[in-house]
Formats: C-alpha cells, sequence, structure tokens
C-alpha cells in the first residue's frame, strides 16, 4: 500500500475515523497512523477487526484508542468523545466515513437516521474537541452527492437521498465552522471497488460494476480512493468545499 502523506507530517495530531475497523475508513485511519497521527479507531460490531488494526498501527509509534459506539445512539456518540477527550484532549481531524442504509432488517427510517442525523450528532458532538485549524470531512459517492440531477440505481434510491440530506445539513454548517477556524470538505467518489455498497450493488443488480466502470473509464479501490479522503484532511479547502473523486462527466452539476 502506498503512502499518500508523508511520514512525520501529522506528528502530534489526533484523528478519528467514523466505521474504521475495515474498507475505507481503516485504509483512511491507517494513512493517518502512517504520517504520524494518533488515531481513534471507531466501529460498531467488529471489536475484533478493530483490535487487530490498532496492534498493527500501534507498531507504528503512535497512540490507538479503539472506541466502539453505535453512531445512531447519541449517548453512545457522547461515550466515545468522552474517551477522545480522556486520552488525547482534542481532536485535530475527524472523518465522517461510517454510513449504511442497504443493510437487511433496519427501520424504514434508518438511512436517513445514519447518514444524516448521526452524522450531524456526531459533528456537534466532537466540537468542543476541535479546535482552530482542525479539519472535518464527509465522506460520500458521486450516486448520492449527485442524486439531485442523476438517476441510481433503485435499490440505491434511499441510500443516495439520505446521504445526500446528510450533506446538505453539515453545509449548513460551515459558516458556524469557518467562524471557529475548522475547515470541511465533502469527499465524493464513484462506486469502489471492493466495499460492501458496491457487493450489495452488484448482488441486486448484477454486472453493475462492470457497466460503471466502463462507462467510467476507472474506478478507485479502496485503498486509493482511502489517500483521497487522507489527502482532504491535510490539502487546502477547496473553495466549494468538495473533493470530487474520479470521473464525473456521466453526473449533471447540480
Amino acid at each position: 500500500m502506498s503512502q499518500p502523506l508523508p511520514a512525520g507530517a501529522l506528528a502530534g495530531k489526533t484523528a478519528l475515523v467514523t466505521g474504521s475497523s475495515r474498507g475505507i475508513g481503516a485504509d483512511t485511519v491507517r494513512y493517518f497512523a502512517q504520517a504520524g497521527a494518533n488515531v481513534v479507531i471507531n466501529f460498531r460490531n467488529k471489536a475484533p477487526r478493530a483490535e487487530k488494526l490498532a496492534a498493527e498501527l500501534r507498531g507504528l509509534g503512535v497512540q490507538v484508542l479503539v472506541v466502539g459506539a453505535d453512531l445512531t445512539d447519541p449517548v453512545s456518540v457522547q461515550e466515545m468523545f468522552r474517551a477522545v477527550e480522556e486520552v488525547f484532549g482534542c481532536l485535530d481531524i475527524l472523518v465522517l466515513n461510517a454510513s449504511g442504509g442497504m443493510e437487511g432488517g433496519m427501520a424504514e427510517d434508518y438511512a436517513l437516521k445514519l447518514n444524516r442525523d448521526a452524522q450531524v450528532n456526531v459533528l456537534e458532538t466532537a466540537l468542543p474537541l476541535l479546535g482552530d485549524g482542525s479539519r472535518v470531512v464527509f465522506v460520500t459517492s458521486h450516486q448520492a452527492h449527485f442524486i439531485r440531477t442523476t438517476p441510481t440505481m433503485d435499490a440505491y434510491v434511499p441510500v443516495a437521498l439520505s446521504k445526500r440530506a446528510g450533506e446538505d445539513a453539515l453545509r449548513e454548517r460551515i459558516p458556524a465552522l469557518e467562524e471557529r477556524g475548522i475547515g470541511f470538505v465533502v469527499v465524493s467518489g464513484d462506486m469502489i471497488e471492493g466495499t460492501i455498497t458496491a457487493t450489495l450493488l452488484e448482488r441486486v443488480n448484477p454486472g453493475a460494476i462492470a457497466s460503471r466502470r466502463e462507462s467510467a473509464g476507472k474506478l478507485y479501490n479502496v485503498s486509493e480512493f482511502a489517500a483521497e479522503v487522507a489527502q482532504a484532511a491535510v490539502d487546502p479547502v477547496p473553495a466549494d468545499h468538495t473533493r470530487l473523486v474520479g470521473d464525473t462527466s456521466s453526473f449533471a452539476g447540480e
């Protein structure tokens, strides 16, 4: 795996990535640790996987805190940030990576609770720990970011709409964040090969990934997209607060 951020670039900083026991979140938190940041690995129900990653990252010489939290439960979120404050005192980077809504057996409003309400609550709860010069990154997909102007697969519509609602709710907070010196960036990517969402969509629409790959010319894999997320935490904030990863020519503008 390549190392997108220079070694030592984040020395003395602390980064928390939601949903970081696997996939994009795990690779993002790994890149931060490689750059010297102390990191917080958040998981919902994959404790052994989170602990295995933590052991690997501690080998890099950084401090690692593992915190299980259900992001849709405000009390659980408060406990997570209380633990962060006790161990590190503050937070420099918050990556809102965890999302969902395609899982079976969930309530009808689960996607909106997780992808909008929980994202806003996580940010609000983290605010006392975020100081001048800190950065918040929200991870989304082109299919969600452009859902108002470009249709997507039926199976993904509820997730796309809820993630776009989450993005909009977070964007409303940009002026208040800027007043406190906190940068905010939305990172939007196409279908990412190897993610759970892509696998579920392929199951519902066989050939969907190959079709999208042909249309886009290239699809990023998990580690490649995670590198873009990590980079968004340190690069200057774009004027429109948006980092589009990969081809967007088949998506109509907002």
